[in-house]
């Protein structure tokens, strides 16, 4: 939440409860009337890893994916966990990825049980999802401009 407020866009948690989404995200004016191509709040789903050396994926299930307009996987990166590692060692910066539904779902694996969404191969391909370059997404929706000090 912290990191899309910085970047001037509103974002509230969602009640408990609700299935598909975590966030919502409004434009900081309230009288501002959206674009032809912009939206007037985006739903977004966030999930989490905490581990560095994690497989790069995460669960969604198919019956959520027409439930949120974005999803937003943070890599913590706290430490490594996998094999014997005790998460000592291998702490790094935390990574965000806004990816779309339509990435999502394009990229969603219903195979398993699991439904996950892995991202491991897929390194080239999210890079311009990556940290602020992925917020610009939903600032872009939303039509919200950077913040400036007028003096």
């Amino acid at each position: 939440m912290g990191h899309l407020m910085r970047r001037n866009i509103l974002t509230y948690k969602a009640p408990p409860g609700n299935e598909g989404y975590d966030l919502i995200c409004l434009h900081p004016d309230p009288r501002h009337q959206p674009g032809p191509n912009e939206k007037a709040q985006i739903r977004v789903q966030v999930k989490s890893r905490y581990a560095t050396d994690c497989d790069r994926g995460f669960p969604v299930k198919e019956k959520s994916l027409d439930a949120f307009d974005y999803l937003i996987v943070a890599f913590l990166n706290i430490g490594n966990f996998y094999g014997k590692n005790d998460g000592s060692s291998g702490a790094q910066e935390t990574e965000f990825y806004t990816l779309s539904q339509e990435f999502v779902r394009e990229h969603h694996d219903s195979s398993s049980t699991w439904e996950k969404v892995r991202l491991k191969k897929l390194e080239d391909q999210i890079q311009s999802f990556k940290n602020e370059e992925g917020f610009e997404q939903i600032v872009s929706d939303l039509g919200v401009s950077r913040p400036r000090k007028h003096r």
